[in-house]
């Protein structure tokens, strides 16, 4: 079966023999693969509008704010590159003004502006990843923690909010849980998939409350989950057992957040390509057929769950670009991501 990641790959390789002079393929993970560039012309990846030298350089704000790149930005399918290249554009007033019409119809109708783009997103301590989930910390943002690929901080009818948002493109699912992992000293992972058991004693059964002393700490993201009844009905085993980590890890940072009150309105987002079928339907054998339409019934708490698009951001932009300000970008998403009309 051909999947998206197989045709996403065959789109990469022909854009980069259209667009890019240097032939020679890069390495990630000890594989050299022809639409991976080598590692110092990661900057080829990148829309001209926010490449170095430009009034809105990427380089430039990642080393101003101490944020930390993922590794594979010379990978032409980075889901982070495409992040970057699709809403970072944006952080300006033109484009937080077409940002917030776009979030307010698909996010949340009380949004009202866009104050910021955040990528890597950290609140201050003790809002922190550290502080609130118990993850290691780092000398930059994007550093092996729960920062969401990109947040908008908003205006909203009834004061400010924050949506984290994490952005998706060829992957296949949101990944399996670290306590799970091959090198972990977890001495029972059929506990994950035990649900009813699981849930009479998380405490002993999890083995994210229970690392070993030293490197590990415990983490605390079940503090701030709580399971809807509809959640506790249909899930057959630790939602983030397989393929949901990452979902539920954002879930829980946007509910400790939530939680404090310094925001009025929180959410915990999803932007994905509506092409991607193994990614909307990753956590089929947990429960949940379509994560867009089923992850956020499983929860009952003060943030919100919402997702959008990619295809429904660019289209916002095509009909909303009435002084013909974002043709360039439009032309550029529609030959590096086939996002057409």
């Amino acid at each position: 079966m051909i999947t998206f990641n197989d045709r996403m790959t065959e789109h990469q390789i022909c854009w980069r023999k259209a667009h890019i002079k240097c032939r020679e393929s890069g390495r990630q993970g000890g594989k050299v693969r022809s639409w991976i560039l080598p590692r110092h012309l990661w900057e080829e990846s990148l829309w001209q509008g926010i490449r170095r030298g430009s009034i809105n350089s990427l380089p430039d704000y990642l080393r101003q704010e101490c944020v930390q790149e993922h590794q594979g930005v010379h990978n032409l399918k980075s889901s982070w590159i495409q992040c970057v290249n699709t809403y970072f554009p944006f952080r300006q007033r033109h484009g937080l003004q077409l940002l917030a019409g776009f979030l307010k119809e698909y996010v949340c109708q009380s949004i009202e502006s866009v104050d910021a783009v955040v990528l890597e997103y950290e609140e201050a301590p003790p809002f922190d990843p550290t502080t609130l989930l118990g993850e290691p910390g780092g000398d930059q943002r994007g550093a092996n923690q729960t920062s969401p690929d990109i947040a908008f901080l908003v205006r909203t009818v009834g004061g400010t909010g924050l949506i984290l948002t994490e952005s998706k493109l060829v992957e296949h699912s949101f990944y399996s849980c670290s306590g799970r992992a091959s090198g972990v000293n977890n001495p029972d992972k059929t506990r994950c998939m035990e649900w009813e058991n699981l849930l009479a004693d998380l405490p002993e059964r999890c083995w994210q409350l229970r690392w070993e002393k030293g490197a590990r700490r415990n983490r605390k993201y079940w503090e701030y989950i709580r399971l809807s009844e509809r959640g506790r009905r249909v899930l057959n085993r630790c939602p983030a057992a397989t393929a949901g980590y990452q979902l539920f890890r954002q879930q829980a940072l946007a509910e400790g957040i939530a939680a404090s009150g310094r925001y009025d309105l929180v959410v915990s987002c999803v932007a994905y390509d509506a092409r991607n079928t193994q990614l909307i339907h990753c956590l089929r054998t947990s429960g949940v057929e379509d994560f867009a339409a089923g992850w956020g019934a499983l929860f009952d708490g003060r943030a919100q769950f919402s997702t959008f698009t990619h295809q429904q951001w660019v289209s916002w932009v095509r009909d909303h670009d009435s002084r013909g300000r974002w043709r360039d970008w439009l032309d550029y998403v529609k030959t590096r991501y086939g996002y057409v009309d």
